[in-house]
Formats: structure tokens, sequence, C-alpha cells
């Protein structure tokens, strides 16, 4: 077969194609016509930006020129709603808190100085319930305490009354009535004599000397017979002692009431130093 006979029609049907397609776009364009002036001006204002307000960001403000390139129009910068006035405290107020506060923290720190100081007071004052130094001690019976006076070696060391106690004979009972108060007298009536330990010299605290049988300070050789009363060195008098009550043959000291030792000269007992002295330097 020629192929004359077979490219003829294909090329009549490509050229009958081409010529179809070109009467379609032209249909198309003649149906789509020209925009209106109104159109254009509708379209213009349908894509105004929003306004811009103050501190808008970056992106806000690129869309925007964008907008205006195209026809757009910016629109300007609305300020914003301004701040509400500065109204001033009133100072007469301030003035009266400022003053109350002051006030009623110098109230506030006497009345905390008073209440501290009250409670001292009144636990200063307030009697002692518990037992030592200062109170009441119940020491014994008395048999119980000449018992501890022999075995002492003829002294009796209790150092929760911080207080020695010595055997008293019945024989100076006498001159002892004419010499010591009744708080005394009713342990020495008993056959006993309580005495505190502090030397009234310097207050050094007193020792008992076994072999003299005195009592005998170490810090500046005062020496003191078996009752307390003074018979040598510089201190200015006997030892001082505490008050005494004997019940149903138990003494009890109060050592809340110490009483000055004797003066010098007194001598109830008569005692002379028994041997040796622990301490010497102290004169008659």
């Amino acid at each position: 077969m020629n192929p004359l006979v077979i490219a003829i029609p294909v090329l009549v049907l490509l050229a009958g194609f081409v010529i179809f397609s070109s009467l379609r776009r032209s249909e198309d364009a003649g149906a789509t016509g020209f925009l209106s002036r109104e159109t254009r001006k509708r379209d213009r204002s349908s894509r105004k930006a929003a306004p811009l307000l103050e501190g808008s960001t970056g992106q806000e403000v690129e869309r925007a020129a964008q907008l205006a390139r195209k026809g757009g129009e910016l629109v300007p910068v609305s300020e914003a709603a301004p701040p509400a006035p500065f109204v001033a405290p009133d100072e007469e107020e301030i003035g009266v808190y400022r003053r109350q506060f002051l006030n009623r923290s110098i109230v506030g720190g006497m009345i905390l100085g008073i209440s501290g100081f009250g409670a001292a007071v009144l636990a200063f004052l307030w009697p002692q319930t518990r037992g030592g130094f200062g109170s009441k001690i119940s020491v014994g019976k008395i048999a119980d305490i000449e018992t501890d006076i022999q075995d002492g070696s003829g002294f009796a060391y209790y150092p929760e009354g911080r207080m020695w106690i010595t055997a008293f004979p019945s024989s100076a009972l006498d001159k002892a009535r004419a010499a010591y108060s009744a708080p005394e007298l009713a342990g020495m009536e008993a056959g006993v004599v309580a005495l505190y330990q502090k030397c009234p010299h310097l207050g050094c605290r007193v020792p008992s000397c076994n072999t003299s049988q005195w009592f005998e300070c170490g810090c500046h050789g005062s020496q003191y017979n078996s009752a307390g009363e003074k018979k040598a060195g510089p201190a200015p008098r006997g030892l001082d002692r505490f008050a005494m009550s004997v019940t149903n043959g138990a003494l009890t000291v109060d050592t809340g009431v110490i009483i000055q030792g004797p003066p010098i000269g007194t001598n109830t007992t008569g005692q002379e130093a028994e041997g040796p002295h622990c301490v010497s330097g102290g004169s008659h």
C-alpha cells in the first residue's frame, strides 16, 4: 500500500484538531471579557489590610505591604487607648498607717520587755519546791546522822546542802543558849550543828582536819573548832550556819536561811586542837 494513502488522512485529522482547539480558546476569551471599574474597586476594598495596631508583629506589617503593592491600601496605625491617669495616694492616709505601725511596734516591744522582766522576777521570788541547796533538806534521823559523824571521824559532809554536820556536846548548851539563836539551838539541843562549808574570809571551801578535829581553811589559814567557832586566822567571825528543826527525831536543815557565824572570841565548847594541824600559818 502506498504510504501517502495513510499519511494524508492522519495529517487531515491533526489539522482538524488544531483548528478546533484554536476556536475553543477564542470562545473562552470572548466569554470572559474585561472587568468593569466598579468590580475592580470592590476587589481592592476587599483586599484592604486590617488596621495595624501599635505593637504589631513584623509579619503583619509585611503582609500589609504586600496587599498595598497589589492594589490594597495601607491603613494607618491606630493609637492604643491611653493609659489610666496616675492618681497619687493620699499622704495623710499613708502617714496614718506608718504612725500606726511604729506606735504598735513600740508598744509591742515594751509589753514584751515588761513581760520578760516580770517573768524573771516571779521566777526569782517563787518558792523553790525542789530539793538541794537553797531549800529545806530532810537530812534524816538524828541517830543516823550521829553514825555518819562517827564514820567521818567526827565530821559528816552533805553535798546537797553544801554543809558540814558535827556533834555538839550537851555540856556546852548553857553557854550556847547565851550565844546562839533559837533556829541554831534547835539542832544543838538535839546534839548536832549544821555549818555552811564556805569560809567567811574570802569564800573558800573549808575542809575538816581529822588530826586536829578542827576546820582549817587551806586558802589563808583560818581555823575553827568542830562547832564552827573561830580559833585562828584572818576570818572575821566563825563559820556561818543554817537554821535547823527537829521533828520526831528527824533533822531538817533550811539551807535557804544562812545565819552569820558567831563573833570572834565565842568558845562554847572549849575544844582545843586534839592533834597536829593540817594547815600551818594560823595564829591565835
